[in-house]
């Protein structure tokens, strides 16, 4: 079990470099969500001191207002996200690969696209249930 450092607001403010209301304001607005204890009591990681500074970057070398700002990291979590999801079928798809290549004998293999124009279709007439004699 992996231990993370929470700080309260106090010292994630400093380590920000922000003041400890304009994180209250973030956390009403959905910018930075820190865990909460059982008091209520904000606890804040070092991944979200880093989306503070991240924040803070935006706003005032940047010139963008919190509403941007919000779509951005709603944006950028959600590419993350999609990254880890095409990353995680890339490698599905080649475990399935290497496991029909395998099975055929065969190293690896290729997939090659047949335009519809092209494609053969085979077909096997049934036997006859009923005989003519």
């Amino acid at each position: 079990m992996s231990e993370k450092t929470l700080y309260v607001i106090s010292v994630a403010a400093e380590r920000a470099g922000m003041h400890a209301q304009t994180l209250r304001t973030y956390d009403r607005l959905g910018l930075v969500t820190p865990e909460r204890t059982s008091g209520g009591g904000r606890r804040y990681s070092d991944r979200d001191i880093k989306l503070l500074r991240k924040i803070q970057e935006l706003s005032q070398e940047d010139g963008v207002n919190l509403a941007g700002i919000k779509a951005i990291i709603e944006l950028t979590e959600e590419r993350d996200r999609l990254r880890e999801e095409r990353d995680a079928l890339a490698q599905e798809l080649h475990a399935v690969r290497s496991s029909q290549a395998q099975s055929r004998g065969q190293r690896g293999g290729e997939l090659v696209h047949v335009p519809r124009s092209t494609s053969v279709v085979m077909w096997k007439p049934r036997r006859r249930r009923y005989s003519d004699n």
